[in-house]
């Protein structure tokens, strides 16, 4: 019985932690893709090649270029944009 009770307290706390961890995660991917100069620092770019009005490139820490695009006023790297399901985009 106490075993039970151990399991069904320890499940939850995980549930618990596993929500916390999601909301959390939709916070720092909405701020990131909020504005080109957070999706900049979410990337890890630290250094600024080009920009425009709709897109950036840049070089992260690692050494590697990317472009970054503006897709329906939000930031994302290039082919990397949300999907869209029977016309309506996530």
């Amino acid at each position: 019985m106490r075993v039970k009770k151990v399991l069904i307290v320890t499940a939850f706390v995980l549930a618990a932690l596993a929500v916390i961890g999601a909301v959390n995660q939709f916070f720092v991917l909405r701020k990131a893709h909020s504005s080109f100069d957070n999706y900049y620092a979410f990337r890890g770019c630290v250094e600024l090649l080009s920009k425009t009005s709709s897109h950036g490139i840049c070089k992260t820490s690692s050494g590697e270029v990317i472009k970054i695009v503006e897709y329906r006023g939000r930031w994302y790297l290039n082919n990397d944009l949300p999907p869209c399901f029977f016309g309506s985009c996530l």
